[in-house]
């Protein structure tokens, strides 16, 4: 019998042999200004948005442009027993965007008016910076500080 961490849970019998990570839900406050700031500053697009008459709320679930990952954006009308007092996070640290080029994306939260609120940290080749949504939940924005440039391959220069 191998030993087994106190924080790992047993094997299910029937469990998932390979599973994966789907999606991440967060709660917001004001599902319109969030579904504005998450295709409009970061890129992402709307799959799809419906109403839940079981929570009394309303889901939107939103795609990055390059990538699987998927977040759900999740609201509750006042009243519904998920309508809990908002805390920023409620144990969600953070969620990481990539971008081909940190500074360029940096300056254009500042012309939005998102402010940076930590960073940049790292080096030139990987380094992130932190923003905020509407809500509050930092997001880390990460990559190089500039644009990569295709190596030149001799067949062009040759033509050049």
């Amino acid at each position: 019998m191998t030993a087994r961490s106190p924080n790992t849970p047993p094997s299910a019998p029937g469990g998932m042999s390979a599973s994966s990570f789907t999606y991440t839900g967060i709660r917001v406050r004001d599902l319109d200004r969030s579904i504005d700031f998450y295709t409009k500053v970061l890129g992402m697009r709307l799959v799809f948005r419906m109403r839940l008459r079981k929570t009394h709320g309303e889901v939107a679930l939103l795609q990055g442009p390059r990538t699987r990952q998927r977040l759900e954006l999740n609201w509750y009308e006042p009243g519904s027993r998920y309508a809990t007092p908002f805390r920023v996070g409620e144990g969600l640290d953070h969620l990481a965007f990539r971008t081909g080029d940190l500074k360029k994306a940096v300056r254009e939260f500042r012309r939005a008016g998102i402010r940076v609120v930590d960073g940049p940290h790292g080096n030139p080749h990987a380094a992130w910076v932190y923003i905020r949504d509407p809500d509050g939940l930092w997001l880390e924005i990460n990559g190089p500080l500039t644009k990569r440039r295709r190596p030149t391959s001799p067949a062009r220069v040759a033509r050049g």
